[in-house]
């Protein structure tokens, strides 16, 4: 029990607070809370809030003639990031950037809509069987991203099913791939993030209150009506985390747009590593990384916001 909360605190002398029903000094309650919190706090200062202070500082640095850092600070880079360069001005940095938003949307709208009937599918198995679905949508955590999408390359090969399926309805040329391309970076992506929207919203479908649901059939609602108002309301919680999980790391994604979408599709995390890798422009890099960082810290601002003001209407 906290010192505010007991009937006596107001008898404590001065520096002594009542802690679980026994006097104790102030100090060393301070100091015992930051004993056991110190290890937290150390590991979230060495790995979150001194990379995020480099990044912020070499964001504003010089790239020398080399590729090396030179410590003059200017907002040339801030420039650059809205398109203005070395021979005018250039949509290209806009335009990766709006893409990049446009894929982790698209990604997990589609995600969402095809974790929704899983989840159900799951919650429906019996418990014997149940665990080996729940294994069957977790075995690609276990494979390398990688390997996986280099699966995707064979798949959506000329001489696959697919790609021969679509030549027959003439969408494709015969003997084309389905990569490089837009479609190809969407399967990749959704068949990548699926699981992370699916498993919140199996958790949240799990708990679900059927006695809502059959009120709302005899009140005579149907299709949308029932899932508006009986169902999305029980599972906000887990789609609130299946958003979140799916849209932040989706804009950042650079592996799958490079293999699967070619260069002509261009992600803010493909530019980022080509920046730290064969352009060596590390404050430049560092600078894309910040915008990254602020379009994440929104992301999960606005989910915060949402599921918010959905437990408030509740």
């Amino acid at each position: 029990m906290a010192d505010n909360d007991h009937p006596n605190a107001e008898a404590a002398p001065k520096g002594l607070v009542i802690f679980n029903g026994v006097m104790k000094k102030r100090r060393a309650l301070m100091w015992r809370g930051f004993g056991f919190s110190s290890l937290g706090l150390g590991w979230i200062l060495i790995f979150l809030a001194l990379p995020c202070l480099s990044l912020f500082v070499v964001s504003f640095a010089t790239r020398g003639d080399y590729g090396d850092i030179q410590w003059t600070f200017t907002l040339e880079n801030m420039k650059r990031l809205l398109g203005f360069g070395f021979f005018g001005w250039s949509a290209d940095n806009l335009l990766i950037f709006g893409r990049s938003v446009v894929v982790g949307v698209v990604t997990t709208f589609l995600c969402v809509v095809l974790s929704y009937p899983l989840a159900f599918f799951l919650a429906m198995r019996p418990d014997r069987t149940r665990t080996l679905w729940l294994t069957v949508l977790l075995i690609p955590f276990w494979t390398n991203l990688v390997i996986r999408t280099y699966a995707w390359l064979l798949a959506l090969a000329p001489e696959m099913p697919l790609a021969s399926l679509m030549a027959r309805f003439e969408i494709i040329e015969r003997g084309q791939a389905l990569y490089p391309s837009v479609f190809a970076v969407y399967i990749g992506m959704v068949s990548v993030f699926l699981p992370f929207t699916a498993l919140p919203l199996y958790t949240a479908v799990e708990k679900l209150d059927w006695t809502l649901i059959e009120a709302a059939r005899d009140l005579y609602g149907k299709g949308w009506r029932v899932f508006r108002h009986a169902i999305l309301p029980q599972t906000l919680p887990g789609l609130s985390v299946g958003i979140t999980l799916t849209l932040i790391p989706a804009m950042g994604m650079f592996v799958i747009p490079d293999m699967l979408g070619g260069a002509r599709y261009m992600l803010i995390g493909n530019l980022i590593q080509q920046q730290f890798g064969t352009s060596r422009d590390w404050p430049f890099g560092a600078a894309l990384s910040l915008v990254l960082m602020i379009l994440t810290l929104a992301a999960l601002s606005a989910s915060r916001r949402r599921h918010t003001t959905g437990e408030a209407h509740r």
